[in-house]
């Protein structure tokens, strides 16, 4: 294959793909920002890069994600790496991490439990943010848990323990002063499973029963169970199951229950906080 400059390079696959991804893909291929693109147009790609960069692109095409075909994904103010095996990071669920850190004082140590950590990119960010809270991830993914491991060693986060199981089947006893959760919520039979990035990752994190509400309904009806008097839980949803949240979380006696938007003004966050007097 013959040296492309960087404009040629783009040029040849802008035709198929947008500019923004295949810009993402040759600053991963030559590992540099975009600046270097802008600033080095006419910079040569050696033959190994120029092949790697169209493959890249090709599986593009056909609709791979960028976070996998690069392998990371910027959440909050950090990277992760993402594989296959987890979802891809999104800016929604930092809404999430907001919510959670608001409720964790900087200074005082406090429990917290992230449920279907994935990448753990909600429990290390919150981890990172709240040094003095003790952190608990659960996955029953072992594939999973091995990127959150990756993770958390090179984020250098030493306030998290992982857990390999399903819920909160390997937790018995143990209660915690603010529970989170992204949890499965898009409808078994909802069509956009089958369209962009969705078609990619894995469906045991996407997709649940209930109309997309079985995972949810049990973390609410179990969290009592391991919540402290007046903890909290906070739940990722999707775009039209607020007020089914708010119900669950009310039939369950939870109290200051709230629903938050993200940036598109989705109800996209609920949650509610533990009543001492809920039956357990």
């Amino acid at each position: 294959m013959q040296s492309e400059t960087i404009t040629q390079a783009l040029t040849a696959v802008c035709r198929e793909i947008d500019r923004v991804d295949a810009c993402m893909l040759l600053q991963h291929v030559l590992n540099v920002n975009h600046a270097f693109l802008l600033t080095y147009p006419d910079h040569v790609l050696i033959p190994q890069q120029t092949t790697e960069f169209f493959c890249l692109a090709k599986q593009r095409i056909g609709g791979t994600p960028i976070a996998y075909l690069t392998g990371e994904r910027a959440f909050y103010d950090l990277n992760f790496k993402v594989t296959e095996a987890v979802l891809i990071p999104r800016p929604e669920t930092e809404l999430l991490v907001e919510w959670a850190l608001k409720l964790i004082p900087v200074d005082q140590p406090r429990k917290i439990l992230d449920l279907g950590t994935g990448s753990g990119a909600i429990a290390i960010t919150i981890a990172k943010h709240r040094p003095q809270s003790q952190v608990t991830a659960v996955d029953l993914s072992a594939d999973a848990l091995a990127v959150c491991r990756w993770n958390t060693k090179n984020l250098r986060v030493n306030n998290l323990h992982l857990i390999a199981g399903n819920w909160f089947d390997e937790l018995s006893g143990e209660r915690f002063d603010l529970i989170v959760s992204n949890p499965p919520y898009v409808a078994e039979s909802d069509p956009h499973l089958k369209q962009g990035d969705l078609r990619f990752e894995p469906q045991i994190a996407l997709s649940a029963g209930d109309n997309g509400l079985a995972c949810i309904g049990h973390i609410i009806n179990a969290a009592p169970r391991h919540l402290v008097k007046s903890g909290w839980l906070l739940l990722e949803h999707g775009y039209d199951q607020a007020a089914a949240c708010r119900r669950l979380l009310a039939h369950r006696d939870f109290s200051n229950i709230c629903c938050y938007p993200d940036l598109a003004g989705i109800m996209r966050v609920s949650g509610g906080q533990m009543n001492a007097s809920v039956s357990i």
